[in-house]
Formats: C-alpha cells, sequence, structure tokens
C-alpha cells in the first residue's frame, strides 16, 4: 500500500522519532479507529511496538520505494502490515496517517472497494480491528523527488484475504469487550495468532490437542480476548 503526495514544508527530524512523534501516531489512529462508520464492536486500541518501528527503519533507511519482503515484518510473534508514504516534502504524522485513511471515500462497508479496483488498503489497514501493535518510522532519500519515504507496521496484519470488505465487525462500540473498553475501543487483545482460518470450529470439534494448542492458539486460549 502506497501513497505519494506533495506537501507544504514542515520541520521534521527524520529517521529519529521522538516520543512526542510517537504519540502523535498512536493518538491520530486511535482516533480515526474510534470514528469509523459504522461504528466497531470490536475495534482494538492501539500501542507502539518498538519492534515494528526497528522494522520500519530498516526498511526506510534503504529508500526502496515498494513493500518490505514479507518475511522481514514480524514483530512480537506476530506477522506484520505495511503502510508506505512517499512526499515532496516533510509532513506531520497525523498527515501521514490521515492520508492512508482518506481512501475510506471509495470504500463500503460490506461491499469494500467502490468502484471495484479503486485503491483502499491503506485504510482497511489503519482501521483493521486486530491490529493493535504499529511501528513508524521516516527517512529523507535525496536521489527521489519524493524524498520523504514514511514508514508503518500494523501487527498483527490487516487486510486478511476473504475479510477485505469488512476489517472490523459492525456493532454498538466496545459490544465484544464490555469489561475492557477504553472510550469505545477494546484494550483485550488477544496475543497470540492462528495459523488457519478454520482454527475456531477445529478447536471446537477437536479440542487443542497436539498441533493445535500450537496451530490455533488464539483460539485456544483467548477464549474472551479479542481475536
Amino acid at each position: 500500500n502506497r501513497v505519494r503526495v506533495s506537501a507544504p514544508p514542515h520541520s521534521l527530524s527524520p529517521t529519529h522519532l521522538t516520543e512526542c512523534e510517537r504519540q502523535e501516531i498512536l493518538d491520530k489512529h486511535n482516533a480515526l479507529r474510534r470514528g469509523v462508520q459504522p461504528p466497531a464492536s470490536n475495534m482494538l486500541k492501539m500501542e507502539w511496538s518498538g519492534a515494528a518501528e526497528a522494522n520500519a527503519k530498516r526498511w526506510a533507511s534503504g529508500c526502496q520505494y515498494q513493500h518490505s519482503p514479507p518475511e522481514q515484518r514480524t514483530a512480537d510473534g506476530f506477522r506484520c502490515g505495511e503502510n508506505l508514504l512517499m512526499s515532496s516534502g516533510p509532513m506531520p504524522w497525523s498527515k501521514v496517517v490521515q492520508e492512508w485513511y482518506n481512501e475510506v471515500k471509495d470504500f463500503q462497508y460490506g461491499v469494500g472497494a467502490v468502484p471495484a479496483g479503486a485503491k483502499v488498503g491503506h485504510y482497511t489497514q489503519v482501521v483493521w480491528y486486530r491490529s493493535y501493535k504499529v511501528g513508524c518510522s521516516v527517512n529523507q532519500c535525496p536521489q527521489n523527488p519524493l524524498k520523504y519515504y514514511y514508514v508503518c507496521q500494523y501487527c498483527p496484519a490487516g487486510n486478511v484475504v476473504g475479510s477485505l470488505q469488512t476489517p472490523y465487525k459492525s456493532g454498538s462500540p466496545c459490544a465484544d469487550c464490555p469489561g475492557s473498553c477504553d472510550n469505545g475501543l477494546c484494550t483485550n487483545p488477544c496475543k497470540h495468532d492462528n495459523k488457519y482460518s478454520n482454527c475456531d470450529e477445529a478447536v471446537q470439534a477437536q479440542g487443542c490437542k497436539g498441533s493445535l494448542a500450537n496451530e490455533c492458539a488464539a483460539s485456544c486460549y483467548c477464549p474472551t480476548e479479542i481475536k
């Protein structure tokens, strides 16, 4: 997912994020996630991932204007998604995240991209309910006219094939996490992952025996957490 924009001048310290910038990125994501329409019943509150930031920084430093290889995109035990933005001038991080979110204009919940084929993958990753860890970096790449290169990685990865039209579950805010809610966002993420999309059914049928306990860890160990 890549976005290219021209931007007015704005002071920035490339390649090194301050605590204020990290908080700005988190606050912007969480504000956008709280405000989705229709509202989300299972939207997790985002937190910062130092491991995802390190991966994003490593990739941004290479100035390759394409997605990083999936095998280089793991953090905190999860596979991670990635949003990229290239800009002619520096931009505040809140504007970068907003640029990704703005693809919502071509997205219809339950349908997907409207018109078909429109780019909406940045938006869906920003609001993917289960992507609760984020880490970002920016680099200057002087050899390119769009020399500011912004990279954010999201863990666990969003944009799961088969669910692209529903990046979250529609419903009353926090309906899926009534005891773990912060102003409309769930605070009970499952720290485990399922390797297969049918894990819930498999565990229900066979229980968490043998390899299923590892391959379907989220289904086994997260009965009430958001997964």
